[in-house]
């Protein structure tokens, strides 16, 4: 068994609350607070989530965690 780290970011959107709950319904968990910070260049607030999940194999690098 194997845990597996993901952070999720985007601009402060609904786009990103569906990329987090969608991580959700496939499985991942939240792993701590969102974060929020401001992105000077783009003018917009970018969010961040971390997620984790258990999955039934070896780690690999090459692993497409978001395809997990």
């Amino acid at each position: 068994m194997t845990t597996l780290y993901r952070c999720i970011t985007d601009d402060d959107t609904s786009q990103f609350c569906h990329r987090v709950s969608e991580a959700l319904s496939k499985g991942w968990a939240l792993h701590g607070a969102p974060t929020m910070a401001h992105d000077p260049v783009k003018g917009v607030m970018r969010m961040g989530q971390a997620v984790t999940k258990t999955v039934m194999a070896e780690y690999d690098p090459d692993m497409k965690l978001g395809q997990q």
